[in-house]
């Protein structure tokens, strides 16, 4: 069989057809879409496929009909009209100071100027554009299609910045603003970004934008479908499955844990991250890809900002007034979580009109824990794997004063802040951030570990999962170690796990302030049925 073409680092669609390359056919959404809608936005995470659906848009309106040959758009579409286009990637923009904001934008309209008359090359980006549409539609006595890809990305780099923030906004207001002027002038306009910024305030003189992000009907218009997976992509997971000497079921599951979970929709199928599947096929093994193309800092600041409980994370229930929020007016970073693609819909409650949100997935949850790792410690991410996996293997041997004896090394190991008066030498002194460190590690080694587990009577600090045990761990904070493992028994800790079939251990550890580690442990493996 040939090698087959992935398109990895390509997000032309036209590249994409000419070369061969592997395309999930999403031209039926898009029919469906330009037919509906006249102003469309639409918001999702990174590199999850808006330029690939921006540029498949370009080519569709463009009248460029020899590239959908054998895609379902060919029999929708009878007419094939070729509309001008001005697609616009503000990409460009980001980490750009705003001083060569001019320059910028003169590449990206000069690009539209130099087949036309009457120009200014001295006037304001917005005039610039104004000029372009008038002489365009003039020329072709046609409606014109408008595409502006990561609107935000300018935004999104300022966010810190009010001050600069909002020279940004108003920069992009006015180049914008001949969008509502030229009404008239419009076949379709189609407006992607990872945020949301109050009601597209950039664009708040445009009134009638449909916000497509949470509807249904065009959930899986960007990523992969389990369905797309399984047939569009089936030899590709058979190929992927002999070079990894995994039967099809096998592979298929380990795609779906490490690259599957997202739902954009309170009705939206299950939505496979497609750049992190395109890698992986081309790659030939699972690996973390999304999180190896970029993390986002300010993500991580806000995260800290808000003092967001990452052990809660995998349960959290919220209105969408609440996580489609306006970015720049966020009260907790949940909005930038779901925004971004670390958080998505888990399920709906018709009653309450409210969503479930979780982290999508195993690369997910392993990357966001890898770069918050940081704001627990001053160690290197080599030397906290390095430490899950030596204690995990421990307890899976039940050599618990092993495990315990290695957790107590770590810990002792993270450097005291200089001076002891930052919010890290605050929260060493508490329960919890032993309990969040504590998740946080294993998580990155996407081991099951759940915090303030409910019983009868109370919450377990830490319930680890394993094939073979479940661990009920109890902290306590220069308290006798004994004193934590009488608490898991008189609070019930254990009950929910009893008809388990894997074997129980519990452990009791006490953490001293003095020496900000391990002091003391007990623990008592249960045997079944004694």
């Amino acid at each position: 069989m040939a090698t087959r073409c992935y398109p990895v680092g390509i997000q032309t669609f036209s590249d994409i057809i000419k070369r061969g390359c592997v395309y999930v056919d999403k031209t039926a959404l898009i029919y469906k879409l330009v037919e509906k809608y006249k102003y469309v936005f639409l918001s999702r995470p990174r590199r999850f496929g808006k330029s690939l659906l921006s540029s498949t848009l370009h080519s569709y309106l463009a009248g460029e009909k020899e590239l959908f040959k054998g895609l379902a758009i060919e029999n929708l579409e009878q007419d094939w009209t070729e509309y001008p286009v001005l697609h616009f990637d503000m990409s460009g923009l980001k980490y750009c100071d705003i001083k060569y904001f001019p320059e910028k934008f003169d590449l990206m309209l000069r690009h539209y100027e130099k087949d036309l008359e009457k120009l200014d090359e001295n006037a304001t980006p917005g005039t610039r554009l104004k000029n372009i549409i008038e002489q365009l539609h003039g020329k072709t006595g046609k409606d014109l299609v408008i595409i502006i890809d990561e609107y935000d990305a300018p935004l999104l780099d300022v966010l810190h910045d009010k001050t600069k923030l909002e020279q940004v906004r108003t920069i992009l207001q006015e180049f914008y603003a001949p969008i509502k002027e030229y009404d008239q002038y419009w076949k379709f306009a189609f407006i992607t970004g990872i945020t949301k910024f109050s009601q597209l305030s950039i664009f708040s003189t445009i009134n009638n934008i449909a916000n497509i992000t949470l509807d249904p009907e065009f959930a899986a218009i960007c990523g992969i479908t389990k369905e797309e997976l399984t047939t569009v992509l089936r030899q590709d997971i058979e190929e992927l499955a002999k070079k990894n000497k995994l039967t099809y079921e096998e592979m298929e599951k380990e795609l779906k844990e490490n690259y599957d979970g997202y739902h954009f929709s309170m009705d939206s199928p299950d939505i496979f991250n497609p750049f992190s599947l395109m890698r992986c096929f081309a790659a030939g093994y699972i690996d973390n890809y999304w999180f190896a193309s970029g993390t986002s800092t300010f993500l991580i600041n806000q995260m800290q900002k808000f003092k967001t409980d990452v052990t809660e994370l995998d349960n959290v229930f919220a209105f969408s007034s609440s996580f489609d929020r306006p970015t720049e007016k966020m009260s907790d970073a949940l909005p930038l979580l779901y925004q971004s693609g670390y958080l998505t819909i888990k399920d709906y409650d018709p009653l309450s009109r409210g969503y479930y949100l979780g982290i999508p997935n195993k690369e997910v949850r392993a990357g966001l824990m890898e770069n918050l790792l940081p704001l627990y410690t001053n160690l290197s991410d080599g030397t906290s794997l390095g430490f899950g996996a030596r204690f995990y293997r421990a307890l899976l041997m039940f050599d618990i004063d092993q495990a315990m004896e290695l957790m107590k090394s770590y810990f002792a190991s993270i450097p005291y802040p200089e001076g002891g008066k930052d919010v890290l030498a605050d929260m060493q002194k508490s329960e919890y951030y032993y309990e969040t460190l504590f998740y946080v590690v294993l998580s990155m080694l996407n081991i099951a570990v759940l915090t303030q587990v409910k019983s009868c009577r109370g919450r377990a600090d830490a319930v680890m999962f394993s094939p073979i045990a479940i661990f009920v761990f109890e902290i306590k904070i220069d308290k006798p170690a004994k004193a934590a493992l009488l608490q898991i028994d008189e609070k019930g800790y254990m009950v929910p796990f009893e008809a388990d079939g894997r074997k129980l251990v519990k452990i009791g550890i006490s953490f001293s302030t003095k020496t900000r580690t391990v002091e003391d442990w007990d623990y008592e493996i249960v045997e079944k049925g004694k």
